[in-house]
Order: structure tokens, then C-alpha cells, then sequence
């Protein structure tokens, strides 16, 4: 029996719901389902009985379309999502999960050494490791887990940063316009095409632009904005250079601005109607003109030490850093060509699991303290809660809620996102453990992905994937 027949005839056989009618474009048959979700083309609804079942978006009419995209993008096209504050756009999601967590859906095992975490869209999950001494960008496919193809963006054997703290690559690859841009811990860039993993270009962040590999290998991300691919080699050359995304020559690179590269990821912020690049530095922050790379504004952090990894978070006019080993954090006021400091205290000092701005304050792990809650406008601390499973870890946020993942033993948990203080709704232990962290002083340090109704938990070569749509 034809697909679409069967398909109808399996609409035709559904209980009315609460949710909304569905037409198909071409034969104007219409369904009662409630919209569950959305992988690539596949829109997945579920009927009365609890039954769920799928149809391709583009056999819907104009109105279930609108109405699919409006329900939030099932693309996490890179280091945070697409606007990198670590939010999810999913909503209708679990807000308190089973005895044993969330259902499992599937397990890849392959995926090498590193913490890269994934980057997903069109039905299609896209992450990096090193397997065999090269560092690879591996595609698996979304419903399945099952790998698709991969391709070596360069050799990795281990040389040339401290792989103590566990090998491969860090940063997340970045998706656009049928591109993949990935990293490789020793500053290899390459650019391949989504659908088969063909190399583009590549250029060496060393030895094209005079950067310098850092102590625990380059862990950015790199950021695409319209035609530019923006990267952080550090060094004289100029600490951040804007590439052609096509092609992989260079745009500009900042005159001005000589810092050495260390773990974070550039971000995109507006003041006075300009667009500005902004990155951390071992001792300051600073951001640069997104046209040409002229030098704006820096900010003192000379508390910064040893390594400084969170990515910035930014709002409304303003730049939030922090960091660990002491350092703290920060709030400036930032302008057309000028940085003003708001506040500075070392209430929160995240060493590397990152934070989460929601509604006016700042979640994430604070070194001696556990998780905690800041006050965005002040920098007071709101509360803080700490013991088994809440000492260090990653934070991510979707759907009024805060996914923590325990850094010592991978537990993940879930929380509410609210400044009246700590409220899990439930926690579960990943239910295996990559035994190549073993031997050295490594982490489950991969952040916590929520997208299209699941949770991508990564260890090593082990990557989850969880239902939390329910």
C-alpha cells in the first residue's frame, strides 16, 4: 500500500484531541493531533490513544507550516544555539522526569576522544572527536544515532597541547548555508560540505596566522556572521581575524588587539546601533568593529589566571564575563567605542561549565560554592546549593528549566530556573562510562544540548540521546 495512503488511513483512524487540525496540502484531508515535534522535514504528532506517527513538513498546508515554525527551530547550528546564550527554543517539555530519568532513545559509541559538543540540523547531528590520531567531524543521523559519514580535518596525536586532561578536539562545529566550520585542538580550521563531509578549505590557525596553541589545545568554537567566518588565533598577527566563509580568505584582522588566544568563543553584541565582535583574554576583554576589526574598547581582568574559558554572555547593552581560579565576575555597560564598569565581585567563578542568563539572573556553577544563582543587574548572590552531584559541572536551559550535568560522574539533572532558590525535578546517572578518560585527569565536560525534544549527553566517544518531550 502507497506511503501517503497509509499514512491517511492511520489519520483516519484517530480519536479527536486537544490540539489542532492538520491538512495535507495536496488531497485536503485533515487529522486532530497534538504537535509533538519536529526532526529535519518530519513533523511528529500524537493522536488521542497516545500514539505518535510522522509526516513531512512540506506536505502540509502553508498554516501547519507557519505553525511548525513558529513552535521553535529544531537547528542548533552551533557553541550555544544560534544566538549562543546556552537557551534552548524548545517548549512543551518534561518539567519533572521519571524514577531513572528521561527515555533513552540511543547510544553512538564511536566518537573518539574530545569535547565537542554537537551541532544539529536537518535531521542530522554533527560533532567532532579523534579516532586513530586524527581529528574527525563526524554525522550521525538524528532518529537513529547511526553514523553517516566522517572526514579528517586534521592529525591529532596527541602532540603539541596537554592531553592530561584528556585528548581531541573542544569546540563545537558551526553550521551555514550547507557548511560545516570545525577546529581541531591544535588549530586546524576546516570547512566541508554538510551533505558528504568534501573538504572545502582549511588554513592553520599557528601557522597561517602566527597564533599560538594553548596549554589545554584551542577550544573555540568558531562564529559565522553573513559572509564572515570569525576565529581567534592570538598572537601579533591579531588576536581575532575575520574570514571569507566561502573561501577562507582573510576579511581583516584586528589592528590593535595582540592577546594570546585562550578557551572562550566570540560572541555577537550591539551598542549604539553598531555591531561589535567581543572575546576574553587572559587579563581583559574586548570588542572589536564587526565591519573591520578596528580595536573599540577593552576591559581590565586582571584578576585572570591560569585559564579563562566561559564564553560572555550578552544583554541588552551590557557584557557579563566570569571565571574560575579565583577570578569572579563582571558586568560593563559597553558603548559605540567604550566599556563602563557596572560591577565586579567574585560571587560567581565558573571555571568552565558556563552559565545561563534567564530573566534577569545568572545560573551556573560557582568554584566552592556549587550552583548558583547571581542577580544580573547587582552581582549579588541570590542562593547557592551544593553536595552530591551539585559541587561543579555545565548548565543549559530550556523551557523554564535548568538541565545540570555533574561533572565527576555525568549525572544530569533538572531544575527550575527561578531565583526562589534550588527545586530538582528529577536526576539520572548516564548508564554507561567511556573508558577513555581512564588514565588520565579528564571529565565528563561536554555541555548539554536540548533540541527538538531531546538531550544530547556527550562522554568521550559516547555520545546519549534522551526523550525529555514525554
Amino acid at each position: 500500500m502507497p506511503l501517503m495512503k497509509t499514512l491517511w488511513l492511520f489519520f483516519a483512524a484517530t480519536l479527536m484531541v486537544e490540539g489542532r487540525t492538520w491538512t495535507e496540502a495536496d488531497s485536503g484531508r485533515t487529522v486532530e493531533a497534538e504537535f509533538v515535534g519536529r526532526s529535519g522535514d518530519q513533523v511528529k504528532l500524537r493522536r488521542a490513544d497516545g500514539r505518535e506517527f510522522e509526516i513531512a513538513l512540506s506536505q502540509l498546508v502553508p498554516d501547519d507550516r507557519e505553525f511548525v515554525a513558529n513552535q521553535g527551530s529544531a537547528d542548533w547550528p552551533s557553541w550555544q544555539g544560534p544566538n549562543r546564550d546556552n537557551r534552548s527554543p524548545d517548549t512543551g517539555l518534561l518539567k519533572e522526569w521519571p524514577e531513572g530519568g528521561p527515555e533513552l532513545l540511543w547510544t553512538f559509541e564511536n566518537g573518539g576522544k574530545g569535547y565537542s559538543s554537537p551541532s544539529i540540523t536537518g535531521g542530522r547531528i554533527y560533532f567532532s572527536g579523534t579516532r586513530d590520531g586524527e581529528a574527525e567531524i563526524i554525522c550521525l543521523d538524528e532518529a537513529t544515532g547511526k553514523e553517516l559519514w566522517s572526514t579528517p580535518i586534521g592529525d591529532d596525536e596527541g602532540q603539541g597541547y596537554n592531553t592530561g586532561w584528556g585528548g581531541g578536539p573542544r569546540g563545537a562545529p558551526t553550521i551555514s548555508d550547507g557548511r560545516l566550520y570545525v577546529m581541531s585542538a591544535n588549530g586546524s580550521v576546516a570547512c566541508v560540505d554538510i551533505k558528504d563531509g568534501s573538504k572545502l578549505w582549511g588554513v592553520e590557525l599557528v601557522k597561517d596566522f602566527g597564533g599560538k596553541v594553548p596549554a589545554w589545545g584551542y577550544s573555540e568554537s568558531p562564529l559565522v556572521d553573513g559572509e564572515k567566518l570569525i576565529v581567534t588565533p592570538g598572537g601579533k598577527g591579531g588576536a581575532i581575524v575575520a574570514l571569507n566563509k566561502e573561501t577562507g580568505d582573510v576579511i581583516w584582522k584586528s589592528e590593535g588587539l595582540t592577546d594570546d588566544a585562550q578557551y572562550s568563543s566570540v560572541i555577537i553584541a550591539e551598542a549604539d546601533g553598531g555591531k561589535q565582535y567581543v572575546q576574553l583574554f587572559m587579563k581583559q576583554f574586548a570588542g572589536v568593529d564587526a565591519g573591520t576589526g578596528k580595536l573599540l574598547w577593552t576591559s581590565d581582568w586582571k584578576q585572570g589566571r591560569t585559564a579563562v574559558i566561559p564564553t560572555p554572555v550578552y544583554h541588552d547593552g551590557h557584557v557579563y564575563i566570569t571565571a574560575g581560579y579565583g577570578a569572579g565576575s563582571k558586568l560593563v555597560k559597553i558603548g559605540k567605542d567604550s566599556a563602563e564598569e557596572v560591577w565586579e565581585n567574585k560571587v560567581m567563578k565558573n571555571h568552565h561549565g558556563g552559565v545561563v542568563l534567564v530573566d534577569g539572573h545568572i545560573y551556573g556553577f560557582s568554584d566552592g560554592a556549587g550552583l548558583l544563582c547571581q542577580d544580573w543587574k547587582t552581582g549579588e548572590r541570590v542562593w547557592s546549593e551544593k553536595g552530591e552531584g551539585l559541587q561543579k559541572g555545565a548548565v543549559h536551559y530550556a523551557d523554564g528549566m535548568i538541565y545540570g550535568l555533574d561533572e565527576h560522574e555525568g549525572s544530569t539533572f533538572l531544575a527550575e530556573a527561578t531565583p526562589d532558590g534550588y527545586r530538582e525535578k528529577g536526576r539520572f546517572d548516564l548508564p554507561k562510562k567511556t573508558k577513555l578518560r581512564e588514565g588520565t585527569n579528564g571529565k565528563v565536560w561536554t555541555r548539554p544540548v536540548v533540541i527538538g525534544g531531546r538531550l544530547y549527553l556527550r562522554d568521550q566517544d559516547l555520545l546519549f540521546c534522551y526523550d525529555v518531550k514525554g
